[in-house]
């Protein structure tokens, strides 16, 4: 199995402190926030490549990250050649442009560079492993009136995502769509369906609208805290949630 990290982005909304440097690399308690998502990743044994992409403008930091650190598992860092907001390719144009790159066939296992939560990644994948479905991560802000930033699921009582709504005014669920999914080896080839028939590249929640149209996509409800570190807040209040130490369940 595959790992694809997608840290391409240019997080604007974090601006300044993303002007010159990743949001992937900003560090969480002196951590960077992508090697917390790699601590998890290196716990399951099926994974065999961990593959980072990411821009033009920010390559040459994660190069220099890579020397920094030593992980357990191969790591490997794509450019997409990009250089700026307005030329990137989108979330899921990088996510295509990492399987041909690397002609992936196996199980396949993607997630937000930008991803900080503190429940095991593991139970995920064996949800994902033995249902052989694509799988999509959620989770439950309790508070429906906190979720209209987010794509919003309702599930049914088998895990199957019967309805996805991107930032609805009224949402009638309180599940959030994580940046996290699972394809088995058979369904990967259904993303090149999808960037052949639709224009929009960069919002991976119409692609969710596409795969639960066609009853593809199934959920798993992730417990614990999660952080989508989208703008400044997300990011300061992860900071000030792990000060003094990281959770165990993030090292």
């Amino acid at each position: 199995m595959k790992a694809i990290l997608l840290a391409a982005g240019y997080a604007t909304r974090l601006y300044p402190l993303t002007l010159n440097f990743p949001k992937a690399l900003l560090p969480i308690n002196c951590v960077p926030v992508i090697n917390i998502i790699i601590r998890k990743l290196e716990l399951i044994g099926a994974i065999d490549e961990i593959i980072v992409v990411t821009n033009n403008r920010f390559y040459g930091d994660f190069k220099a990250w890579q020397q920094e650190y030593s992980f357990k598992k191969k790591v490997t860092i794509f450019n997409d050649q990009t250089t700026s907001d307005e030329d990137k390719l989108g979330a899921i144009a990088d996510l295509q442009f990492v399987i041909e790159k690397k002609k992936i066939s196996q199980d396949l296992l993607v997630i937000g560079a930008d991803n900080l939560f503190d429940s095991k990644l593991s139970q995920f994948v064996k949800f994902a492993r033995n249902s052989r479905k694509i799988c999509v991560g959620v989770f439950d802000l309790k508070k429906r009136a906190e979720v209209s930033e987010y794509g919003v699921a309702k599930l049914d009582r088998n895990n199957k995502i019967i309805e996805f709504h991107e930032k609805p005014r009224n949402p009638k669920t309180s599940l959030v769509a994580m940046c996290l999914y699972f394809f088995p080896q058979e369904k990967v080839k259904i993303i090149d369906r999808y960037l052949e028939l639709e224009q929009k590249k960069d919002a991976v929640g119409h692609y969710i609208s596409w795969l639960v149209k066609k009853g593809e996509a199934y959920g798993f409800i992730f417990s614990g805290r999660w952080f989508d570190i989208g703008d400044k807040k997300q990011y300061f209040k992860a900071n000030k949630t792990f000060q003094t130490t990281l959770h165990p369940a993030l090292v």
